[in-house]
């Protein structure tokens, strides 16, 4: 029996955490043979303490093989403890009426207080993986907390939008999901963001040729990917979680798998066009398990990089906006 992996989560006992929890118990994220031990934060109020307690009674009764053991707590420091997994999944919501600028302040302040509790206390081994929005920008502020831990060990997920535009192509082209190849996200997690769909390939040819309408591709296509949480919400009355959750075991276990081609929100060097200090989704691949390289290969057309400086853009108003709590 290996070794079991520490895995701690934020906003465990919340809608995404709910969706999450059970599936890396199961064995999805790091594996059918590799047993985990889940370190489930959340609030400190009663209400939300009681719901992880119901979440843990579920894994219990699950009796899930792998699980070999859990730690709920309220306390940061002892849910990343040398956890070897540190999944930020738990950020403060939007309220109606509320200014993104207010959002990205209120939350910086929780990652910031999130990244030095990790770099203090988690494993020598540990990566980071932020889900809460706004996650890139999260992501940033976390990571540059860290002393110990080298930022390429802070990556935040973009996943979600690759998945959800390669199904769109693949039911715009009548195909299977496996037949959309080389879907690659670039920039923020946002309706900004870029589905590359000029380099993706469906069953092997160019999606260009496949779905002859360049229309629908730049003014449907798009803005859909960009939406499609909102399209959610407004349909359930909740955001993504599921979907959510599904793309964040994804993020992880291609991460882990040596030679997987991915999206993931990384730290910029000046990569594709992105200014340098920001967390950008782009093209990586996996060389060791947790490590990965960018894959710089794609020529980007002058449509691709009108769309990445809008991205871009995005982006350095983001850090603009949190520069004072991150001592810019």
């Amino acid at each position: 029996m290996k070794k079991p992996i520490r895995v701690a989560i934020t906003g465990a006992a919340g809608n995404i955490g709910y969706a999450l929890a059970f599936r890396i118990a199961a064995g999805e994220m790091l594996g059918k043979d590799q047993p985990v031990i889940l370190q489930l934060l959340e609030l400190p109020v009663e209400k939300a303490q009681q719901a992880l307690k119901g979440v843990a009674m579920e894994l219990d009764d699950c009796a899930f093989p792998l699980l070999q053991g859990m730690v709920l707590t309220d306390d940061p420091k002892v849910a990343f403890r040398d956890a070897n997994w540190c999944l930020l999944v738990g950020s403060k919501p939007r309220a109606p009426g509320m200014e993104r600028a207010d959002l990205l302040k209120d939350n910086g302040k929780i990652f910031i207080g999130q990244g030095q509790v990790i770099d203090e206390v988690a494993a020598d081994d540990a990566r980071v993986a932020v889900v809460g929005n706004p996650c890139n920008t999260n992501c940033m502020i976390a990571a540059l907390q860290a002393k110990r831990l080298p930022r390429d060990r802070f990556t935040a997920m973009v996943r979600l939008d690759e998945n959800r535009a390669k199904s769109q192509l693949a039911q715009k082209a009548g195909v299977p999901v496996t037949a959309i190849e080389d879907m690659f996200i670039y920039g923020n997690h946002s309706p900004t963001m870029f589905a590359d769909f000029t380099h993706a390939k469906i069953n092997g040819k160019p999606v260009t040729e496949v779905v002859s309408d360049r229309e629908w591709l730049e003014t449907t296509f798009l803005p859909k990917i960009g939406k499609r949480g909102a399209e959610i919400l407004a349909a359930r009355g909740l955001s993504s979680a599921a979907s959510a959750a599904g793309a964040l075991i994804d993020h992880v276990r291609d991460l882990v798998t040596p030679g997987k081609v991915h999206s993931v929100a990384v730290a910029s060097d000046g990569f594709y066009g992105f200014s340098e200090g920001i967390w950008a989704g782009v093209p990586v691949r996996t060389t060791t398990p947790g490590s990965y390289e960018i894959v710089r290969d794609y020529e980007m057309n002058d449509f691709a990089k009108s769309k990445i400086k809008l991205t871009n853009d995005e982006l350095l108003g983001e850090r603009e906006t949190v520069k004072e709590l991150i001592g810019g």
